[in-house]
């Protein structure tokens, strides 16, 4: 299969071969959709797009981008389009994933199933690194919004293991870029993301588990984040703890706080003239995972 889209650009490619694990046959009304602004709902056949830099450009970097959607969608598409061409233009291979919305309908385990995806597009594209001309060790993730929970729960459980890996491939990656993401389960912060995913009410395991401020170590990777001090649909305090819990463990982190601009900016602050982007590519550079890139 990848020998014939390795060299494919913008071509989706099935998560999985054969049967989709923790997944129950779909009711005849859940049928994948994608509406008039590009929001994806009912995903029942995962993929990962690839989206791979000009040649002359590539720096053997790449990123596997989480869109969000508060797990009730993906919004990937032309939502995240300015953020992968940003990176292309630096010669970073993007990799785009579309992963199962949590849900009774197709799932036996709802809670599962977007980890299961988020472990298996790791592992595909770094067991398949040298076709995509990738560096094996310097595949990130990009997690915007609820796609930033999905991330940090890779990032920091990926010791555990919800897919078969018999190869023993390691799923850590290798840095991460959350913009305004959702990283705290805290029942005391309104959270549509969380209710999504665990329900209203979860066991206090369960809760646990995907607070992911709770499991930050010292082997967490390099973190930069991204958010608004004025964010009322994901909190700020989501950022500031996460980054509290980095900087407790010592882990190499970046941040930019913008005073306003709401939730869901993109690529391009309208209110200011400081450009997020480059501020984490130059700390990209700085930590080794670029090479003096281009901007321009």
């Amino acid at each position: 299969m990848f020998a014939h889209f390795s060299y494919s650009q913008s071509k989706p490619i099935p998560l999985y071969d054969g049967e989709i694990p923790n997944s129950k046959k779909a009711p005849k009304d859940y049928i994948e959709d994608t509406d008039s602004t590009g929001l994806i709902s009912n995903v029942t056949h995962p993929t990962i797009t690839p989206y791979l830099p000009a040649k002359e450009k590539a720096t053997g970097t790449a990123v596997i981008i989480f869109p969000g959607g508060g797990y009730s969608v993906v919004a990937a598409g032309e939502r995240t389009a300015a953020i992968t061409r940003a990176f292309n233009n630096i010669g970073v291979a993007v990799f785009e994933l579309k992963y199962r919305l949590p849900s009774d309908d197709i799932m036996i385990d709802k809670t599962t199933g977007p980890l299961q995806d988020a472990q298996r597009a790791m592992l595909l594209v770094r067991k398949n690194a040298a076709a995509w001309h990738i560096d094996p060790k310097k595949i990130g993730f990009v997690g915007i919004s609820a796609g930033g929970h999905l991330a940090t729960t890779q990032g920091t459980h990926y010791n555990k293991l919800v897919i078969d890996n018999k190869e023993g491939i390691s799923l850590r990656p290798d840095f991460m870029v959350l913009v305004y993401p959702v990283t705290v389960f805290d029942t005391l912060i309104p959270s549509g993301t969380r209710e999504t995913l665990i329900g209203k009410t979860p066991s206090p395991e369960t809760l646990n588990f995907f607070n992911n401020e709770k499991h930050v170590t010292p082997d967490t990777p390099p973190t930069f984040l991204v958010h608004a001090a004025d964010d009322t649909v994901v909190p700020v305090q989501n950022s500031l703890r996460f980054l509290h819990a980095l900087a407790l463990s010592k882990v190499k982190t970046g941040m930019h706080i913008y005073q306003n601009g709401g939730h869901g900016f993109g690529l391009n602050h309208p209110n200011s003239k400081d450009k997020w982007f480059e501020m984490c590519c130059n700390w990209l550079e700085e930590n080794g995972f670029l090479t003096t890139v281009n901007l321009k």
